[in-house]
């Protein structure tokens, strides 16, 4: 796969139309021993040129959605089935969905909504099909994260960007942190919140506990890389745009190399997804 610029986070203004970078959606198989983890059967779900990006996996069924762009830059929610191999539109629609993410009950698809106008809304839009309904238009919202029905940890786009605790019932913001990464995460079998925090030299994965309202440090990212995920035992996942790693919080010391196809080069890559299960893992590359 050829080289090129790196994902941008959402911008605002005149730049809006700009088509985004052309990347690709690969579903590996993911393997977990106690010292090792080992990716298999790599297999490109997406296979065009264009921009498809953002992957999150159904908690329950075998579907991941993404966002994907036409040829005028309009992006559109997709689904693919992987044991069918079926795709499907999510979403058609005249404005931008971005980073699709199952709500809470289950309901509903909860996704960025950017407008022409620079407007950058949380929505939702059911998950059997129908109109979508706006949670948060008050706000530049580039990526989100439940922790509950009622209450969801935004990124929002400003100078410097914020991490901010949104309730639904009150319609408040609360910001908890400053100049953070894009990639926000709920930690599996808890209702605490990981982040990049950006503000150093170093970057750092920390944690916001929902119950007391603290942060801590987990781990230092690797060198100028904010894109994660977890796997529901704890590990965390990172690349450094051509290989993955991993790192287990209170045990690792330094990052492991993740073991995958020695045929297999990939560059570019960018976010990452683990399933429920852990049994599969979509990871984002350049064309």
């Amino acid at each position: 796969m050829k080289k090129i610029v790196p994902i941008l986070v959402f911008l605002t203004g005149s730049l809006l139309a700009q088509q985004p970078p052309g990347t690709e959606i690969l579903l590996f198989d993911l393997k977990q021993t106690k010292n090792s983890i080992q990716l298999l059967n790599p297999k490109n779900i997406t296979n065009r040129t264009g921009y498809d990006n953002q992957p999150h996996f159904h908690p329950e069924k075998p579907l991941v959605y993404f966002s994907s762009a036409d040829e005028s830059g309009r992006t559109d929610i997709m689904v693919y089935n992987y044991e069918t191999g079926e795709t499907k539109k999510f979403t058609n629609t005249s404005e931008r969905e971005y980073s699709p993410t199952v709500t809470p009950d289950g309901k509903f698809i909860s996704c960025i909504i950017q407008r022409d106008n620079g407007a950058q809304d949380l929505g939702k839009y059911p998950i059997d099909g129908g109109e979508p309904v706006v949670i948060i238009d008050n706000l530049i919202v580039g990526y989100h994260t439940w922790i509950t029905d009622d209450a969801l940890v935004l990124f929002v786009l400003g100078r410097p960007n914020t991490l901010r605790l949104y309730s639904i019932s009150e319609k408040k913001d609360l910001v908890l942190a400053e100049n953070i990464g894009r990639s926000l995460h709920r930690i599996p079998g808890t209702d605490d919140i990981s982040f990049i925090d950006k503000q150093g030299a170093e970057w750092q994965i920390k944690k916001y506990n929902s119950k007391n309202g603290t942060i801590e440090t987990i781990a230092p990212t690797l060198p100028n890389r904010e894109d994660m995920a977890w796997t529901h035992d704890g590990k965390i996942i990172m690349s450094d745009g051509e290989k993955l790693f991993y790192w287990i919080p209170g045990k690792s010391k330094s990052w492991v190399t993740v073991e995958w196809p020695a045929n297999l080069t990939l560059a570019g890559i960018t976010r990452l997804a683990v399933n429920p299960s852990t049994k599969k893992l979509a990871v984002v590359a350049s064309e």
